[in-house]
């Protein structure tokens, strides 16, 4: 660790390629290599928050560099980046967690001191002695533990149940035994505290013990310490970056929301739109249909007087357009069928007219 301080001290003063030959080709820096310190590029290193005090961490293993971060702080946003953000909030959120646990244990703490004791405080020799059931207590229960192991591998599962059966008993008799001496210990700490007459308080960010109503100089070094404004760091920063996360979070889900809202309008849009142009064609085609029908009428009454030639001709220009229609079709060969018999009958009837008109003739 000294290495690394004096490393890192000799690098802020001398660069961080202090090291590079002149004819040496220096390589660019890269938010992305793991030599760098994730949480110093994110936020901070909680490594430089403690240092000298009670939660110290230690020197951090990894490069903290100016240059790095500001690299990191304008490259665009990417998955890495968001895990990098990811540990830093996490870590944070474990020596939270942590400091939370030692604020409650020092309120139970001076819960007990502030209630009344049980009876009186152990003496040395009774203390001692407690220490020494304690101690054989554990190593029965260790026995125990093995012997019904050796009993389960076996195949006896009735000595297994039994051993472990006995395991427990012995373990609550080494609970009340603990139990007796922890408050044996409280109960000497609450008098001593009551015969100084001064009440303490738990620190709700640090969780520090401190006394109430002490002097405002004491309360100012407390407030400036660094383990208590490390730990406000630590709260202050997760907090503002959970709290920017969730509405980015929010932001995005809301613009989900919105493009797919869009989509099934728009989806909704082109089926309709579609419907109506089928509609449309359709009606085009009924109207078309009629006027065909209707003009086919009008030439068969024409044919039936004139029976003109080129009417059919014109009959069997319209039939050909529209062939595509199997109704139209249809009714093309019901209407040629009828024409046909049509004709027929007029052939036999100009022959007989013709007849009789030639006879008269031949007699004179």
């Amino acid at each position: 660790m000294a290495v690394l301080a004096a490393a890192q001290l000799l690098d802020e003063l001398m660069g961080r390629h202090r090291n590079t030959n002149p004819n040496e080709k220096i390589k660019k820096p890269n938010w992305e290599d793991p030599e760098y310190c994730k949480y110093y590029m994110v936020k901070f290193c909680p490594h430089d928050l403690f240092v000298n005090t009670r939660a110290d961490l230690g020197a951090c293993p990894k490069v903290h560099d100016d240059e790095v971060k500001e690299l990191f702080e304008k490259a665009e946003s990417s998955y890495k980046k968001a895990q990098y953000v990811e540990e830093f909030l996490r870590f944070c959120r474990h020596m939270i967690n942590d400091v939370e646990r030692k604020i409650q244990k020092g309120k139970q703490r001076l819960e007990l001191m502030n209630s009344k004791p049980d009876g009186p405080p152990m003496t040395q020799a009774q203390t001692e002695k407690n220490q020494e059931q304690v101690q054989l207590l554990s190593e029965k229960i260790t026995s125990l533990v093995q012997e019904a192991e050796e009993a389960g591998t076996r195949g006896d599962v009735e000595q297994a149940q039994g051993l472990m059966k006995l395991c427990d008993r012995l373990k609550e008799e080494k609970e009340q035994l603990l139990k007796q001496q922890e408050n044996s210990h409280w109960s000497m700490t609450a008098e001593l505290a009551a015969a100084q007459e001064k009440q303490m308080e738990v620190c709700p960010v640090c969780g520090a013990f401190l006394i109430v109503g002490d002097a405002q100089q004491r309360i100012d070094d407390h407030l400036s310490g660094k383990q208590h404004v490390g730990y406000f760091k630590l709260r202050q920063a997760y907090e503002e970056m959970n709290e920017a996360r969730e509405k980015e979070q929010q932001e995005k889900e809301r613009k989900r929301r919105e493009e797919r809202e869009k989509e099934r309008s728009s989806r909704s849009g082109g089926l309709g739109s579609d419907r109506r142009d089928r509609e449309r064609m359709e009606r085009d085609r009924e109207r078309d249909r009629d006027r065909s029908e209707r003009g086919d009428r009008s030439d068969r009454g024409d044919r039936s007087d004139r029976g003109d030639r080129g009417d059919r001709d014109r009959e069997n220009n319209d039939r050909k357009e529209r062939e595509k229609d199997p109704k139209e079709r249809e009714k093309d060969r019901e209407r040629e069928k009828e024409r046909e018999l049509r004709e027929r009958h007029r052939i036999p009837s100009r022959a007989l007219a013709a007849t009789f008109t030639r006879t008269p003739l031949a007699n004179d």
